[in-house]
């Protein structure tokens, strides 16, 4: 069996010193595909970001792509985030630079040197999220969805192992939301994880996998898609 991406024993995740999720066990493998449901507070986003070290970890043991994130330093946390994608609810693009230039400023930040292995990347990622037409266009001129497909091309540039995605569609219309969803299925079947946080309970009928659920400080899975 292949080594989990993503392996986390006994953890408790704080806010400051507050507890919210105690007790969390979970394991993801490469190629799995996770949604992670749960009311507004539930601890969805705080556990997305424990697992790319924007929060601390104060209890329990945790990797994260080869990095034991309660030994990991802060020099280390760029080279852990190199191999996960994160994908935000709110896009967080650079609205004075262009599509091509919000991709091309995240690689030379990753230590991407060649600038036509630099620019033959981006045409990957813009053809596989279907925006090279809009390569030159500034995150004002595209649409909310063109805006959510630019950053998952963004989260994807260094081919990560993990996709981490919070709310992906909750800014989007529900037609774009079906696209991105669509993107995000083909993104899996080419054998990357993905951990979807999401409020879309008709998203996670139309296209099956695994939920997991936040409720009541802590962390379990699901057996009914939409949950009680």
């Amino acid at each position: 069996m292949p080594e989990a991406i993503v392996k986390l024993e006994n953890v408790s995740i704080y806010q400051e010193e507050h507890l919210i999720l105690s007790d969390v066990d979970l394991e993801v493998f490469p190629g799995e595909f996770y949604y992670l449901i749960g009311k507004t507070g539930s601890g969805k986003s705080s556990l997305m970001k424990t697992l790319y070290a924007d929060l601390e970890l104060k209890e329990g043991k945790a990797q994260v792509a080869g990095f034991n994130l309660k030994e990991i330093k802060n020099q280390e946390i760029p080279y852990l985030r190199r191999k996960l994608g994160i994908v935000f609810q709110d896009f967080k693009l650079i609205n004075d630079m262009n599509a091509f230039q919000n991709l091309e400023f995240v690689l030379k930040a990753t230590e991407w040197k060649v600038q036509i292995e630099i620019e033959k990347r981006i045409d990957e990622v813009l053809n596989l999220v279907n925006l090279i037409d809009k390569k030159f266009k500034k995150p004002y001129e595209l649409s909310g969805g063109e805006q959510q497909r630019l950053a998952i091309a963004r989260a994807l540039l260094n081919h990560p192992k993990l996709l981490l995605a919070d709310e992906p569609t909750g800014n989007i219309d529900p037609r774009t939301s079906m696209e991105i969803m669509e993107l995000f299925q083909e993104i899996h079947r080419k054998g990357t994880a993905i951990l979807m946080a999401t409020h879309d309970y008709s998203m996670i009928l139309s296209y099956e996998h695994p939920t997991i659920k936040c409720e009541e400080g802590k962390l379990f899975e699901v057996v009914k898609k939409i949950p009680n």
